[in-house]
């Protein structure tokens, strides 16, 4: 137990460059010169590189994609692979979203768990291992990815240029070891409006929620309309009836509808509220006409509504190892003339793409609905009797004398896009998860378990 020992000297050093991580905006930006992913990435990559520099680590950084710190010696490698980029920092914050404050033992700040601290964590795991000198018969890199929030487009990058680890693990789901992950896919479905609205309610846009893999937590409407009293009422009646945050004010010549919904993220749709659903359901129940707006919204409501599992739209699927496919309707754009709606949908690990989309496409088919922008990431399963998987579950009963059962989940992780590697922590079962939403936060021992666990991890693969 050594190397629990000397993380436990280190918590201090292991806490401030956390810290240092967290405080940088790391969000996609505009793409400049060497910065692919925004200023905002960059600089967190460019501080991560200094830390391990400072920690006496060889480090690499690849044309600002991505970067790694390794150690030791071999042909092979093991890594820990994790990403400095985060979501969008969102409202209802108690304290500052970059303060990476500390309140009652536990760090706040946008990324303090997804997944700054863990990958922190693992490199002060690494430098344990250095600084005791164990002996190890494979290189170890702690790779830092700038770009896995919104498609991981650096990791495509990197295996251009660097074979992949011969094992390893990304710290950034739940323990004990994911051996399985769902099917993802993200795409707009688009409408055209040809018979546009004329009657005494015209919509003239709606705009609602922040990324495709976040349940929308806001949804505006704006809405020409004669009657406006009768409008602002019929919004207030529906919200008390339904028990939805829908307001209203009146904004010059418009009504302004503001729908308020819970955040969470998209493989879990059903611990949020849809902004933008409630805002439809509302939209369903007021006379617009006879138009392809109103066609849509019956549409919204009759196939979706507030569904998370895509029962009505006849493409729900489930397995024994992964549960209910999740269906998440993230981002709208809506104007006059055309509708863009952003979903991410999510199948079991032991189905395949088609079963999903061919009753999808049937849906949408004979309300002129198209697809575009599609995206798909193939599900990702490892057997139990996997080296990897025995190894992990190994170390996870060493270090918390708690069985390593083996999970499968919606959420996809770098383990999709990079050969060989499993999602391992760092959330622990049954603890409150603040990942994508407001007042994310990583409770300060566990940041320093982790760090224990990691070091464990990379030790044991690199043996």
């Amino acid at each position: 137990m050594e190397l629990n020992k000397h993380i436990d000297e280190m918590k201090e050093d292991i806490i401030k460059s956390t810290a240092d991580i967290v405080k940088i905006k790391s969000v996609e930006g505009e793409p400049k010169e060497g910065m692919p992913f925004g200023e905002g990435p960059y600089k967190a990559l460019e501080k991560a590189l200094s830390i391990a520099q400072e920690l006496g680590f060889k480090t690499v950084n690849l044309d600002g994609y991505v970067g790694y710190a390794e150690y030791g010696d071999g042909e092979d490698y093991v890594a820990a692979l994790g990403h400095l980029d985060v979501v969008p920092e969102g409202e209802d914050w108690i304290y500052p979203p970059y303060g990476a404050e500390i309140h009652d033992g536990k760090m706040y700040g946008r990324g303090t768990t997804d997944d700054k601290g863990p990958i922190i964590a693992s490199l002060y795991g690494l430098k344990a291992i250095k600084d005791l000198n164990l002996p190890i018969s494979k290189r170890i890199r702690i790779i830092f990815g700038t770009n896995e929030e919104t498609g991981s487009k650096e990791l495509e990058y990197y295996l251009g240029r660097e074979k992949p680890p011969v094992l390893g693990f990304t710290p950034d789901a739940d323990y004990p070891i994911i051996n399985g992950e769902k099917g993802i896919t993200i795409f707009s479905i688009v409408k055209d409006f040809k018979k546009k609205m004329d009657g005494d309610i015209i919509i003239k846009e709606i705009k609602g929620g922040q990324a495709p893999n976040m349940v929308p937590d806001y949804c505006n409407a704006v809405i020409e309309v004669s009657d406006k009293d009768t409008i602002m009422n019929e919004v207030k009646a529906f919200a008390k009836e339904r028990g939805y945050d829908l307001s209203a004010e009146i904004q010059e010549n418009s009504v302004i509808i503001k729908s308020k919904g819970v955040s969470a993220h998209g493989s879990l749709p059903e611990l949020g509220k849809n902004a933008i659903m409630q805002l439809f359901e509302f939209l369903g129940k007021i006379d617009l006409g006879n138009n392809d707006v109103s066609e849509f919204v019956t549409f919204m409501n009759k196939y979706i509504g507030m569904e998370v599992h895509g029962e009505s739209f006849g493409c729900y699927l489930e397995d024994e190892v992964s549960g209910k496919l999740s269906f998440n309707l993230g981002v709208i754009d809506m104007n006059e003339d055309k509708v863009d709606v952003v979903l991410n949908l999510r199948y079991p690990v032991t189905k395949k793409l088609e079963d999903m989309m061919e009753p999808f496409n049937a849906r949408i088919k004979e309300f002129g609905i198209r697809v575009e922008n599609f995206e798909h990431q193939e599900p990702l399963y490892f057997s139990p009797e996997h080296p990897l998987i025995k190894s992990l579950q190994k170390v996870y009963t060493e270090q918390t004398g708690k069985e390593a059962k083996l999970v499968s989940i919606g959420g996809g992780t770098y383990a999709k896009e990079m050969p060989n590697i499993v999602a391992f922590g760092p959330m622990f079962p049954g603890e409150p998860d603040t990942i994508h939403k407001p007042n994310e936060y990583i409770e300060i021992d566990n940041l320093i378990i982790n760090a224990k666990i990691y070091a464990h991890a990379l030790y044991e693969l690199a043996k």
